[in-house]
């Protein structure tokens, strides 16, 4: 089968377009024909080698976590599917025609194959760290990249809560915030002050889904202290005191919040927005586009 490919660790030059053997999927595994995988940060940061201490690759390796698809075929002891389910979740070696997939939920007939591989990783991630943080109606949550995967998924989610949201984001993205119920203002120098201004009752709390280096700005909104503020990108938390959150919810949960995200999804009260997507063989500007960290919503990979 088709897939992207890389031999060694290193920059997105190692991607190319190659061929395979497909897999079949184990006890409690389903394969599926890939409709879309989805790029995620941690997709490069395993392809750069960084990941090796928590994620061991062998090589060849195919990136992608995050995949939508038809069953195509059943491992042992699956009795929640079967074949032909249109489903979305968690898989392995996704950039490629046919997948396997641990963690999976039924996609509603009116979500795309494309917005639905936006789910997964952002919508868990989103509802988790809103936990983390204790959110709750009538506060004011401060996200820093409101406009990429997850920060566009966690205003949401906020704003059903009943939360103020005031977003970070590029100029050209702050019709985009409006849109999804938050109240943008534009991120560097002086981003504290134009936040106070935004939000002069106050910062609850704080998420930084960006990693650009504003957790000290952060910090400051919240008058000095680390309580009530979560990274989900910035390597340098642990210096300053603030939580790195990186998952750890069970299977279990994983399902039942990416099948409540799906039918917030279905009904229009989450939406999503791809920003681009790109053929098995262009993986490499995927991940360009996806490490500069500007994109304008989710990039997808289409077999």
């Amino acid at each position: 089968m088709k897939a992207t490919v890389y031999e060694e660790f290193g920059g997105p030059e190692v991607l190319h377009g190659g061929e395979i053997e497909a897999p079949h999927p184990g006890p409690g595994q389903i394969r599926v024909q890939v409709k879309a995988a989805g790029v995620n940060p941690m997709d490069w940061k395993i392809r750069h080698g960084w990941m090796q201490q928590m994620m061991k690759t062998e090589f060849p390796a195919v990136p992608g976590l995050e995949v939508a698809g038809v069953v195509d075929e059943l491992g042992e002891g699956v009795g929640d599917f079967a074949v032909g389910d249109e489903v979305v979740g968690w898989g392995t070696a996704a950039y490629a025609e046919h997948a396997l997939m641990t963690i999976a939920a039924k996609k509603p007939a009116g979500v795309s194959w494309n917005e639905a591989v936006a789910v997964p990783v952002a919508g868990e991630t989103a509802r988790r760290v809103l936990g983390e943080l204790g959110l709750r109606s009538g506060e004011t949550l401060l996200v820093l990249g409101a406009a990429g995967a997850v920060g566009s998924v966690a205003v949401q989610l906020a704003v059903a809560l009943g939360a103020t949201v005031v977003g970070t984001a590029s100029e050209a993205n702050h019709a985009y915030v409006r849109e999804l119920g938050g109240t943008p203002v534009a991120y560097g120098k002086g981003q504290v002050e134009r936040v106070r201004a935004a939000a002069p009752q106050g910062v609850d709390a704080v998420l930084d889904t960006a990693g650009k280096g504003d957790l000290p700005d952060a910090i400051e909104v919240r008058g000095g202290t680390t309580d009530r503020v979560v990274t989900i990108a910035d390597m340098d938390a642990q210096k300053l005191g603030v939580p790195f959150s990186a998952g750890g919810t069970s299977k279990e949960q994983q399902r039942s919040d990416l099948a409540a995200n799906l039918e917030l999804a279905a009904g229009g009260a989450l939406r999503l927005r791809v920003a681009r997507t790109y053929g098995l063989d262009e993986a490499a500007d995927a991940h360009r586009e996806s490490e500069a960290g500007h994109a304008r919503g989710k990039l997808v990979i289409v077999p």
